[in-house]
């Protein structure tokens, strides 16, 4: 009965040790593959280039902090 439970976790451990071990450990130490320096690491290792879009272009004359109204 507890055996049936494990038996998906014991199969990708014998499959997959490297992916699995990584996995593991990243949850055991909550890092979030999403956030640097994990995400540009994976990056580095699977070949990606990431681009970065710059964050200082207008749009369309709105800024991002709070605007002043005026009501008569």
């Amino acid at each position: 009965m507890f055996g049936d439970e494990l038996k998906p976790i014991f199969q990708q451990l014998t499959q997959h040790p490297g992916s699995f071990l990584g996995g593991f450990f990243s949850g055991l130490l909550r890092l979030n593959l999403g956030e640097d320096p994990v995400k540009s690491w994976l990056d580095q290792q699977l070949g990606y280039t990431t681009y970065v879009s710059p964050t200082s272009q207008p749009q369309n004359g709105k800024t991002a902090g709070p605007q002043s109204i005026s009501i008569e």
